[in-house]
């Protein structure tokens, strides 16, 4: 069996993680270590604040 290069991983809202807002909007994806070595950044919904906020991901 050969082994994947995609691994799973969490993104988090940075607002959210800055402002103290209780709670933080997280979401799981996957991406390939090869293409992307470097940290992940993506829009994505955050239910607390309740618009598109930018999604880093975390280690």
């Amino acid at each position: 069996m050969a082994a994947s290069n995609r691994s799973i991983i969490h993104l988090e809202c940075q607002t959210c993680r800055t402002a103290g807002i209780p709670g933080v909007s997280r979401y799981t994806t996957t991406k390939n270590k090869k293409t992307t070595p470097g940290r992940l950044t993506l829009k994505k919904y955050c239910r607390f604040e309740r618009k598109h906020t930018e999604h880093k991901e975390t280690k």
